[in-house]
């Protein structure tokens, strides 16, 4: 059981919507939560980080590209229970809006893949619940 299955309290989690030349940049995630399922990049926020820092650490550790992190866009809990209703997950995620600096994608150890993403291509993915809900709101897709 990894130290992120049933928390003691809610771990907070840090991503970076990331578009360049008309794509977001996603991940498949590895592990669960929503292992198999695109999503926004991102992690665990680590003790003395800002949002933004522990943004720009996440993305390059799990796709190898630099970013400058702005300004929080989205927040969201994400709550997860077992077979036995107990709650064995239990995140508060924060994205924030990011610009490209540099580099080419690599999916890390955590990310099964990852890829810059079209509008047009994203019917076609399995998607995180939220990660749609983020992408409509910025724009990215329409309803």
């Amino acid at each position: 059981m990894s130290r992120r299955e049933y928390p003691q309290k809610p771990i907070v989690g840090v991503g970076a919507i990331v578009v360049r030349e008309g794509k977001v940049l996603l991940v498949k995630r590895a592990a669960a939560p929503s292992r198999g399922l695109w999503a926004i990049p991102g992690g665990s926020l680590e003790l003395g980080e800002t949002l933004q820092r522990g943004a720009e650490r996440e993305i390059l550790e799990e796709t190898g590209i630099r970013i400058r992190a702005g300004a929080p866009v989205y927040a969201f809990d994400f709550l997860e229970y077992d077979a036995s209703n107990r709650l064995q997950y239990h995140f508060v995620v924060v994205d924030m809006e990011a610009e490209y600096v540099a580099g080419e994608v690599q999916a890390a150890d955590d990310a099964l893949d990852a890829r810059w993403v079209s509008p047009e291509e994203l019917p076609g993915m399995s998607v995180s619940g939220n990660t749609l809900k983020i992408l409509k709101e910025r724009g990215f897709i329409s309803s």
